[in-house]
């Protein structure tokens, strides 16, 4: 599976809370093996409101959008998201239940990053887990407004997570 279409997505993408990640080509090709590809219908939920799911996801082709069930007429629409945008990575760090639908607004192609690989990315190659981290919780830290835009209701820790990274990668002896 070739990842460049999902890193030109990603380098393209024109949006103030963009992912941006300072990854080139050939340490995309090294993450490539932890994530999972998913062709997605128009109409089809990726993300459920309600349901646990420890999984980040990357848009490589494709648009979403982002809406709340059960809320005040005209407040369910939080985003729509295009290529090279990134979904429900609070899920990485949190086993409690998403906080939105996500739903294919055409087909799409998204890439998954599910939490026992990102572990296990730690495990083998803790500079770039740490630099995916580093690139959500920067993310994180961007307020936003009272229409719900990156307001889920709750904190997202990742502080303890990069530490352990930061310490793992930093360890004498260990591969970088």
């Amino acid at each position: 599976m070739d990842i460049a279409p999902l890193v030109q997505a990603m380098q393209t993408l024109n949006a103030d809370d963009a992912f941006r990640p300072r990854l080139t080509l050939d340490q995309w090709r090294v993450i490539a093996p932890f994530l999972t590809r998913h062709e997605i219908r128009s109409g089809d939920l990726l993300i459920k409101q309600g349901d646990a799911d420890r999984s980040m996801y990357m848009l490589a082709q494709g648009s979403l959008q982002v809406f709340v069930s059960g809320g005040p007429p005209g407040s369910s629409r939080i985003a729509i998201l295009r290529a090279g945008s990134v979904v429900g990575e609070p899920g990485l760090f949190n086993d409690g239940p998403r906080m939105a639908n996500v739903e294919a607004m055409t087909a799409c192609e998204v890439w998954a990053l599910r939490g026992p690989r990102l572990e296990e990315l730690a495990q083998r190659n803790p500079a770039l887990a740490l630099e995916l981290l580093g690139l959500g919780r920067e993310r994180f830290r961007r307020p936003r407004d009272a229409h719900g835009h990156r307001a889920w209701g709750r904190a997202v820790r990742v502080a303890p997570v990069v530490g352990a990274l930061r310490a793992a990668h930093m360890e004498p002896g260990r591969r970088r």
